[in-house]
């Protein structure tokens, strides 16, 4: 596992250990979160508590146009429907996706009249012209190429998900980001790549239990600009551990956040790369057990407790904690069990 894919791995632990994808109604509102930033990154300008005015109430946002709000109702109901096709482990096919395609196109797509014959991106139809990417942008593969590569990407897809660990939180990671780049690169419809891409990203994450990943519009810059690193110097390792890294800054923002409504008195901070992405509130003695340990490098309960001046019973009990919470990790047994910082 490289550096990024372990940060996320102990981000996702500490995430769960304190219990923020189970508070009420956080699913359905983290969905809300991740279409609200998808349709961002394609122009959509309404906001989270807009859309959950949408969704929840039917209440229209007046100040925003009938396309955006229909945009994100839409990719609602995709989102509804893929992660239930995910839940049932189907396997991928040209059908299916179309059938997504023509949910999130559904009310905002365009019929094409062209030589080779009429499509409707609301159908789900390939396209039958061939696309560049904005003004002096580089073309995507040749329309009369998308059924071919539809059909080895379903096939490679369908073969790396039955042969997945799932115990192997970074390959499914990977396995995600890898479909939404190719699956943007062979660019099969006339609109809407961006979002099928990021929900079938979203459904591979979905399928096998981990935190689905949000795009957010900040990142659109940096998003873009991996996509095309990793096409220019055909390397999607860019793409990849761009993706990972933002996932984890956006994990940190979740804890932050839940750790800041709970109103704890100090602070410690999880660096991720060189940079710090979030101040953690953990308790005094918690944040005194650390800075020693990382003074140290690795310490006993008796060197702890010593230096603390706590009983070793007490000691222990920040130390489990700890190391439920994924701060600390341990080797050896009983007297001999050492304590190290996991990567932090």
């Amino acid at each position: 596992m490289d550096l990024s894919g372990k940060k996320l791995a102990e981000l996702l632990k500490i995430y769960e250990n304190l219990g923020i994808n189970k508070q009420i109604d956080n699913e359905k509102f983290y969905l809300y979160s991740i279409i609200t930033h998808s349709t961002a990154i394609e122009g959509s300008t309404i906001t989270e508590i807009e859309n959950k005015l949408l969704f929840d109430e039917n209440i229209s946002v007046n100040n925003k146009s009938i396309t955006e709000q229909l945009m994100n109702l839409d990719l609602k109901s995709a989102y509804e429907f893929g992660y239930n096709f995910a839940e049932k482990h189907e396997d991928y096919s040209e059908k299916a996706l179309k059938k997504l395609a023509s949910i999130v196109m559904a009310r905002t797509g365009s019929e094409y009249q062209t030589a080779l014959g009429n499509f409707s991106s609301s159908n789900g139809d390939f396209r039958l012209l061939n696309v560049t990417a904005g003004f002096g942008g580089r073309s995507y593969l040749d329309y009369s190429k998308i059924k071919t590569q539809i059909s080895q990407f379903c096939k490679e897809l369908n073969s790396k998900r039955h042969s997945i660990n799932k115990n192997y939180i970074e390959d499914i990671y990977i396995l995600s980001f890898w479909a939404h780049y190719v699956l943007v690169n062979i660019h099969p419809w006339a609109d809407g790549n961006g979002r099928m891409s990021r929900l079938l990203m979203n459904m591979l994450q979905k399928e096998f239990s981990v935190i689905p990943m949000k795009v957010l519009k900040e990142d659109k810059a940096k998003y873009i600009k991996a996509l095309n690193d990793s096409y220019e110097h055909e390397n999607i390792d860019i793409f990849i551990e761009t993706m990972m890294q933002m996932h984890a800054n956006n994990l940190c923002a979740e804890i932050y956040n839940h750790l800041e409504s709970l109103e704890h008195k100090s602070k410690s901070s999880i660096i991720i790369g060189d940079k710090s992405a979030i101040k953690i509130k953990i308790g005094d003695k918690k944040q005194a057990i650390l800075d020693f340990i990382k003074q140290k490098g690795s310490a006993k309960t008796a060197e702890i407790s010593g230096f603390l001046k706590l009983s070793p019973s007490r000691t222990r009990d920040y130390l489990r904690e700890l190391v439920s919470e994924g701060y600390l990790t341990t080797s050896g047994a009983n007297k001999n069990r050492m304590y190290s910082l996991s990567g932090f």
